[in-house]
């Protein structure tokens, strides 16, 4: 015990024994500069200006911009505009799987290679019956005062007008006999019309053109796009009035009927009606006569 007594004094005597740092002048020997100091003072202003370079250092990495300098760091900025290239990325891999989508469509008009499926307008889906209570069909009494109201104030209401339920009607694209009907069984997925030359083929719906040109197998051929899906495409046209990428109103003049493939052949008109890539017979929304 007394020797470590004695190590522990004779360890704090040499911390706290003052030293004095001198510089002199090389030639002159002339003292420039002296510090009195102990070992005890230089290692707590060591331990000190570790802790403050240790502190600014973590200030400068936590809070400031200083810190996109430092390898493994990125700026502020990098990363937002790595985030809006993201955003922008992925959105437009959405509209490429929409054009693709859509562009395989029109290539199923084009060719007519596809599987069928029937739309019917009269078809309803049928769902599990379900029993209706008739007592709940009943009007409470408020519901009758409320109607009875409403009824009242519409009475007299000058500046009322009528709006058609159904916002998308779909018009003949020529008057004609039908002498080829739609059959999907057979692969005949349009309605061929006889018709005379020149006349003109209107468009059945308001809608922009994405196809029209001469093709080998049908003529010139023109494509609309309408709302919901909706594609109309008029097939073995004789010229046409109409570029792709117009747009056209509903009974507007796209093509005129001829036989561009042979010219002695009868004068017909193929066309079609598609909706989300499917053939619809067109004879069920378009009365051609």
């Amino acid at each position: 015990m007394a020797k470590k007594k004695r190590k522990k004094k004779t360890l704090l005597k040499k911390l706290l024994n003052k030293r004095r740092l001198i510089v002199l002048n090389e030639d002159t020997f002339e003292e420039t500069f002296s510090l009195k100091l102990n070992l005890m003072n230089v290692f707590i202003v060591t331990m000190l200006s570790a802790i403050f370079l240790i502190g600014i250092t973590t200030y400068i990495i936590a809070f400031t911009p200083l810190r996109q300098y430092i390898p493994g760091y990125a700026s502020t900025k990098l990363k937002q505009d790595a985030m809006n290239l993201a955003i922008q990325s992925d959105s437009l891999e959405n509209i490429i799987k929409e054009n693709n989508a859509y562009i395989s469509s029109v290539r199923k008009v084009l060719t007519g290679d596809l599987e069928y499926a029937k739309f019917n307008k009269d078809s309803i889906i049928a769902a599990e019956k379900q029993v209706i209570n008739e007592g709940d069909l009943v009007a409470s009494e408020a519901e009758n005062n409320l109607l009875e109201k409403v009824k009242q104030e519409d009475k007299y209401n000058v500046f009322e007008t009528s709006k058609p339920k159904v916002n998308f009607v779909l018009f003949p694209p020529v008057e004609g006999k039908i002498i080829q009907p739609y059959n999907a069984k057979n692969k005949h997925l349009a309605v061929t019309l006889a018709l005379v030359k020149n006349t003109p083929i209107k468009s059945v719906a308001t809608g922009t053109i994405v196809f029209a040109d001469w093709t080998p197998s049908f003529g010139y051929v023109v494509i609309i796009r309408h709302q919901d899906g909706i594609l109309s495409v008029y097939k073995n046209a004789g010229s046409l009035t109409k570029k792709q990428g117009d747009t056209v109103k509903s009974g507007e003049v796209v093509a005129l009927a001829g036989n561009s493939i042979n010219p002695n052949a009868s004068i017909t008109l193929h066309f079609e009606l598609w909706k989300d890539g499917f053939p619809i017979d067109p004879t069920q929304f378009i009365n051609f006569e």
